[in-house]
């Protein structure tokens, strides 16, 4: 990017060399050196004597033969499994905390370190299998030699229940992710002999937004981060979600224990039908997929292009109240006086799968309710006799954004202080450093907006002179849900990609992306179209680009391009 610069030079050969000379200024970030691999240097039991790191203890070190633990029906390579705790204490609510973790140190090892980012609210030390990105994934971190940890984010339930102690919030905000990091380092050098020459961190939902937490608030401590489908904004997220749940619960005959019933799958289906015929052609070619999504947010209308019911639903038609809480929804929940508490959705043809009707049906009563009232609100709502249903239904929704918002002598950080990354469209430390980032993000996510993605990388974009793409690059995933599945080629891997532009200075630009059909080593989507071939591929496209058809078999990604 040109940058104008005033000059007593004149004449167009003179500003022509300014102009180059300010771009290859500006383009010029550092290469990072590729990692140097290693064989481990001590036993499995050896490194449990041999380790010490303040505030942890290590509960075992054993070692795990090749082939005890499997990716897609490939054999994982042997290595040691550590697992530990670190900062044990007695929380407020008089409960035992610790931040549990377990690592995996492969005999054979590639010099990289790998953060895993897990889901939800945490609370379970997940397998260190280092997943690398979308469904079904057939390759991950460990399998590729990294070293891998894996923690439960400072508390051990499955529930809401441990946002009642301060510290415990924190943890899962962005504290562990910030102690681990150097125990785990220290832990490779003791059984290398060297720490990583590269670190990576990433996750998908709740581990994309541990990911893009660290971006800003550790950028030190990661060449590479890895963000899928983030929650960045969680808060914000679950209470429009419960915001949407009472505008579904706003349709006339609508069961409260049954939300589907104000809009069904067969009217969803009939709806994805409307955006299919308006939309799918807009890439060149009709094959189920919607390619180019912003044209198709002003190409489709659900007043203009759903027929009115007359004379009662029948699964072709939607009532006024349907088409007026269901374009609420996609336009972005409000406040009483407006004001849009998260993102837009966009309209998009993955949005009947059932996937997407748990996280808007189910889910605002099963666990947004809890996470909202108990994690992120100040103060805590108590810890016996909660009732998700009526929280849901009796609590406004303008009393549930004041209170994400709120903090007190105990609670010092509002949830959207802890939960958050901080100025998360400036990240120069990690652009200066050489580090780089790769941001997926399915279009029929129904939880976390790719809107609100869009938005943030197109800010990141703005805040570096319009252009962000020489650090920072985002996929959108069409029709994709939440982090996988939907009628997509949801099955890619980044994380290879990630590494070859950071340590080789490769850079991504379209990436291939398979449908999990019949036969698919990774584990098969059951909502790939039948009328789809089982190996479907497509170009993922780094935002602005889209993936348009150009001429041959419309089953592969080599029949497209990103224009």
């Amino acid at each position: 990017m040109n940058k104008t610069t005033k000059t007593g030079l004149t004449g167009i050969f003179a500003a022509s060399v300014i102009a180059i000379a300010s771009h290859e200024a500006t383009a010029a970030l550092p290469q990072l050196s590729p990692a140097t691999p290693a064989n481990i240097k001590l036993s499995c039991e050896q490194i449990a004597s041999n380790f010490t790191f303040a505030n942890t203890h290590l509960t075992e070190v054993i070692s795990i033969a090749a082939g005890e633990l499997t990716l897609a029906k490939e054999n994982i390579p042997q290595h040691c499994l550590v697992t530990g705790k670190m900062y044990p204490r007695k929380g407020i609510d008089g409960k035992d905390y610790a931040i549990g973790f377990e690592m995996r140190l492969p005999t054979k090892w590639n010099g990289r370190y790998f953060y895993q980012g897990n889901g939800g609210i945490d609370g379970s030390v997940k397998t260190a299998l280092g997943i690398t990105s979308g469904g079904g994934p057939l390759t991950g971190a460990l399998m590729q030699g990294f070293a891998v940890i894996s923690s439960d984010a400072g508390h051990s339930s499955r529930g809401p229940s441990f946002g009642l102690d301060p510290q415990a919030r924190l943890d899962y905000g962005y504290q562990a992710v910030g102690k681990l990091t150097p125990m785990a380092k220290s832990l490779i050098a003791t059984a290398y002999g060297k720490g990583p020459d590269r670190s990576y961190i990433g996750g998908c939902s709740n581990g994309g937004r541990h990911t893009m937490v660290a971006a800003t608030r550790y950028a030190s401590d990661y060449d590479g981060y890895l963000i899928g489908s983030p929650g960045f904004n969680l808060p914000q997220a679950a209470v429009a979600n419960i915001g949407g749940a009472k505008l579904y619960a706003s349709i006339p005959g609508t069961d409260l224990k049954d939300l589907s019933t104000a809009f069904t799958g067969a009217e969803r289906a009939m709806l994805v039908d409307k955006i299919l015929q308006k939309c799918d052609a807009l890439d060149g070619v009709s094959d189920g997929i919607v390619q180019d999504r912003n044209a198709c947010q002003s190409s489709f209308d659900i007043n203009r292009d759903i027929a009115s019911c007359t004379a009662g639903r029948d699964g072709s038609c939607l009532t006024i109240e349907q088409k007026s809480a269901i374009g609420k929804i996609f336009s972005g929940v409000t406040t009483s006086n407006g004001k849009l508490i998260y993102a837009s959705f966009p309209w998009d043809s993955g949005i009947a799968s059932p996937g997407v009707q748990r996280w808007e049906y189910k889910i605002p009563v099963q666990r947004d309710s809890g996470a909202v009232a108990k994690i992120f609100k100040t103060p805590p709502a108590p810890a016996e006799g909660f009732n998700g249903s009526d929280f849901v239904f009796n609590t406004s929704i303008d009393t549930m954004v004041t209170e994400i918002w709120a903090s007190n002598a105990a609670f010092t950080e509002s949830g959207m202080a802890f939960m958050t990354p901080q100025d998360p469209t400036q990240m120069g430390a990690v652009k200066d450093r050489g580090a780089k980032i790769l941001a997926y993000h399915g279009t029929s996510d129904a939880i976390f907006s790719l809107d609100d993605t869009v938005a943030w990388y197109e800010g990141l974009s703005k805040n570096n002179g319009g252009d962000a793409s020489d650090f920072a690059k985002l996929y959108p995933v069409p029709a994709m849900g939440h982090c996988r599945g939907g009628p997509a080629t949801d099955q890619f891997d980044l994380l290879t990609e990630l590494v070859a532009w950071v340590e080789e200075g490769q850079e991504p630009t379209a990436v291939i992306a398979s449908a999990r059909g019949v036969g698919n080593a990774g584990g098969v989507n059951k909502e790939v179209p039948a009328n789809w071939s089982a190996t479907r591929t497509r170009p993922l496209c780094p935002h602005p680009q889209v993936a348009r058809y150009n001429s041959g078999d419309i089953e592969l990604a080599s029949s497209f391009s990103c224009q």
